[in-house]
């Protein structure tokens, strides 16, 4: 709900929070407060008290000496007026000069967002060049470049709002949200700034985006564009953010910022591994489930930027929105900017409180389309388990183990096209290796699905080898430095001795994984990548993509702009991905799409508009996954992120880890497999198919219950509770163990406080080769040599009796009390004990009694 009270104050409220401003006398937007629901009328003033400029300070103007700019919370702010801290806009206009004005000339209230700020339906003017004949003094090739300006940078993704344009990607009733659009003008230039704010009543959750309109008649330079500028009167919060790199994303850091500035930003083309754009705020003495803690989440896909700013007077200033490091756009007159998203919420029930804003935020408005709310397929993907060495024999063999486990999607991963045996050639030739694959992609499909399972592929459509047929035709179609057109491979050697002389002097090209990026800010690029995508998915029953990027970005230079308008690149680059992403899945709409960089290299709500789901990380290993999986948790739903069971020891790490454990930690996401089933022992075989019917049974709690984190660290619980509070399923985790610490006490959360509920765990035994030799000591007729043949045939049909809960407990005892575990082994009896070697888990379920 929106209220505008006294015709100068602006209220949004959702079902448990309150964003309020003012228009201040100067024209300026106040803000007044963000946070836990309070109650605010006519009456009410939240303003601040200024009377006088302090110190060194600027006064607004010589009319209104009693205040600085730079000691005001505000929602909008600007360099050349008196404030120094970041801003939200900065610009050159035809000039030279960069101060703005920006001051409210008018409001309107939206049943929905306008047309420009819906999902892209297009971008760079829907990929058509205005050629136009230069004219007055203007330089020529410049103004050959203009592009007609009618929906200049149109194309940003953003949060399904419920409109007719939208209703097949989201159910959303009309009403649930009401969008105020603030309109600023620049009283120097003539600049306009659209502010909008969006409320979701049902998900505590506040959005706001802006337009930039060059509503000049001269051209004008934008090198900053922030969607969000918000103040907070206080300082001396704990800042949240998440880092880490290839394998290890997601770990959470946290900053106290008592001064200064600390900024979370990507510099690799992509939302980033290195720093998840997702950020948190919060009181310092904040828990996961008690304290005020504020969630801010820009919705972009590339190089992303939030800053947490403390200026002298002890205020806080948060701004999200494109990196403006190398960033630059030139709009001419009436072409307007849209700002990427930011998606705001806060709660008095700490980080979980939080997490559980976001996941319903992203899980109803972001994620969207026939997956929106489908429960993701058990897979089996081929990578872990064949690498590029696949076959059509090899894959369907493998998809036969997998159909016998009650796998019922089978992905057969890179290495399908061109001459792909490693990762040096072929990318961009998206035609099946009929050596590989005799019958082709449809062949191998219909061996599939006449398994009963469907059937999905792996492809990397934004990059392309240097050894391919595309670059051979295309040079002129990837992002490379000017003047170096090959690489040092030896390819094309005819070509290559042909331009001798100019490769002399030409520049080395820096590659990642063998590979360049295709020009996506080329809107020929983006069709006739689309064109090749669409051969493919039409060529045979496909029920899964795995959509991967596997470089960030060096050599950034596309032929296809001119060099004043190359710091356009980037950006452009994600408005032709998310065009390429768009025409995608509205064409094969029943489609699972995945997406994947590296693993989490480009995991952010400008991508979950696409994908309903995002490969988490390469890293497989259960317990680098914990803090993996734990991160993403604070921002993003379960069903958005794929988790799966892999190989012990583990391909990244050589970590030696249970099967239950693996499993445990996999079961917490979109579940699968990423093993070669074909060397598995038939135990392990048995053991794996219990843990998928087991995984399909509690699926939907899984991926769409409530997430809740407990205690991290050397032990993790994790607990999903289904949404009417009847079913729970939990973990335990513990990293390293120690002799005598024999009792362990799990403590589930957000179940019902007066229901009763049956808790229990998932029988198992346990082997004898657990305890190594001690079992002699058992008193044995016999002694048995350890891994002997006696040893592993007593095994293979004697297993001792491991761990047992079951017990009948109100809510508010287990989360309260919890439910203190059977002891752990501890130097006598191996029986009916707690095995816990390290890197062990267990998993709990808790259904109400009637």
């Amino acid at each position: 709900m929106i209220r505008i009270l006294n015709n100068d104050t602006f209220v949004l409220e959702t079902k448990g929070t309150t964003y309020a401003f003012k228009i201040m006398k100067t024209g300026q937007l106040m803000h007044l407060y963000y946070g836990p629901k309070i109650h605010v009328d006519c009456d009410t003033d939240l303003s601040e008290k200024q009377s006088n400029i302090p110190g060194n300070t600027v006064a607004y103007s010589n009319e209104n000496t009693e205040f600085s700019l730079e000691d005001v919370d505000l929602e909008a702010s600007f360099y050349g007026k008196g404030d120094i801290r970041e801003p939200m806009i900065e610009c050159v206009s035809f000039d030279g000069s960069t101060t703005l004005d920006f001051v409210y000339d008018s409001y309107e209230m939206l049943d929905e967002k306008p047309s420009f700020t819906t999902l892209p339906t297009s971008y760079i003017s829907d990929g058509v060049e205005q050629s136009l004949e230069p004219d007055g003094d203007e330089d020529s090739a410049e103004k050959s470049f203009r592009f007609d300006g009618s929906e200049e940078n149109k194309g940003q993704p953003a949060k399904a709002d419920g409109s007719e344009e939208n209703a097949e990607k989201s159910s959303m009733a009309a009403g649930d949200a009401v969008t105020l659009a603030i309109k600023l003008v620049d009283k120097n230039h003539g600049f306009t700034l659209i502010l909008y704010y969006t409320a979701f009543e049902d998900t505590d959750v506040i959005t706001r985006s802006a337009v930039f309109i060059n509503s000049t008649n001269q051209k004008v330079v934008l090198k900053r564009a922030m969607g969000l500028l918000i103040d907070f009167p206080e300082s001396g919060y704990k800042i949240t953010s998440f880092h880490g790199g290839w394998a290890n994303e997601m770990n959470r850091c946290d900053t106290v910022l008592t001064g200064g500035k600390f900024v979370n930003s990507s510099f690799t083309g992509t939302s980033s591994s290195r720093s998840n754009p997702l950020t948190l705020m919060a009181h310092t003495d904040s828990t996961e489930d008690s304290g005020l803690v504020f969630g801010f989440n820009p919705v972009y896909s590339g190089n992303h930027y939030t800053a947490f700013e403390v200026n002298s007077f002890g205020k806080t200033r948060v701004v999200s929105g494109i990196n403006p490091s190398s960033f630059s756009y030139t709009l001419y007159p009436e072409e307007k900017f849209e700002i990427p998203e930011a998606v705001l919420t806060v709660s008095k029930d700490g980080y979980n409180g939080v997490s559980e804003n976001f996941h319903c935020f992203v899980s109803k408005h972001i994620v969207r389309g026939l997956w929106r709310d489908k429960e993701r397929p058990v897979l089996l993907n081929s990578w872990e388990a064949n690498y590029f060495n696949i076959s059509e024999d090899k894959l369907v063999r493998l998809a036969k183990k997998g159909k016998d486990l009650g796998i019922e999607l089978f992905v057969m991963d890179d290495g399908w096209f061109g001459e792909r045996n490693s990762d040096k050639s072929s990318l961009g030739d998206w035609t099946e290796n009929k050596k590989k694959l005799p019958h082709g992609l449809k062949g191998l499909s219909e061996k599939i699905h006449a398994l009963g399972m469907d059937f999905g592929i792996w492809i990397e459509p934004e990059m392309v080898n240097v050894d391919s047929e595309l670059y051979r035709n295309h040079p002129e179609f990837v992002i490379e430095i000017p003047g170096e057109r090959y690489c040092d491979s030896k390819v094309n050697e005819k070509a290559k001795s042909e331009n001798k002389a100019s490769e002399a002097s030409a520049p080395v090209q820096s590659e990642g994984r063998n590979q360049r990026l295709l020009d996506f800010s080329n809107p020929s690029v983006v069709d006739l990548l689309f064109e090749k995508i669409s051969v493919v998915l039409k060529s045979a029953e496909i029920n899964y993509v795995k959509w991967d990027f596997n470089r960030i970005f060096s050599d950034v230079y596309s032929k296809h702009l001119p060099y004043e308008r190359q710091g356009e690149v980037l950006h452009r680059y994600v408005m032709g991905f998310y065009s390429l992403a768009k025409r995608l899945t509205e064409a094969y709409p029943e489609i699972l799409f995945e997406g994947c960089a590296a693993g989490g290299n480009r995991f952010d709500l400008g991508a979950l508009c696409y994908f309903p789901q995002i490969w988490a990380s390469d890293n497989t290993d259960a317990v680098s996954r914990l803090s993996i999986q734990g991160g993403l948790s604070y921002g993003y739903p379960a069903s958005a992120y794929t988790c799966h069971i892999s190989a012990s020891p583990n391909h990244q790490t050589l970590h030696e880890t249970a099967l239950l454990s693996r499993a445990a930690v996999a079961y917490f996401g979109s579940f699968g497999l990423e093993l070669n089933l074909l060397d598995a022992p038939s135990d392990e075989l048995e053991t794996l198919k219990r843990y998928i019917e087991f995984y399909k049974k509690y699926r939907r709690v899984f991926q769409y219950g409530s997430f809740y984190r407990g205690r991290s660290g050397n032990i993790t619980e994790w607990t999903a509770v289904s949404p009417d509070k009847r079913t729970a399923v939990g973990m335990i985790f513990e990293k390293e163990t120690h002799a005598e610490e024999r009792h362990l006490t799990y403590f589930p959360k957000g179940l019902d406080l007066d229901k009763k509920y049956h808790f229990y765990n998932i029988p198992e035994k346990v082997s004898i080769k657990e305890f190594g030799d001690l079992i002699n000591a058992a008193g044995l007729p016999v002694h048995i040599k350890p891994d002997s043949l006696i040893h592993n045939a007593v095994d293979r049909f004697y297993k001792l009796d491991g761990d047992r809960e079951d017990t009948v407990k109100y809510g508010d005892t287990l989360m309260n009390a919890g439910q203190r575990l059977t002891e752990s082994y501890s130097g006598t009896g191996i029986n009916n004990v707690r095995v816990f070697k390290g890197y062990d888990a267990r998993v709990y379920v808790m259904e109400e009694v009637e």
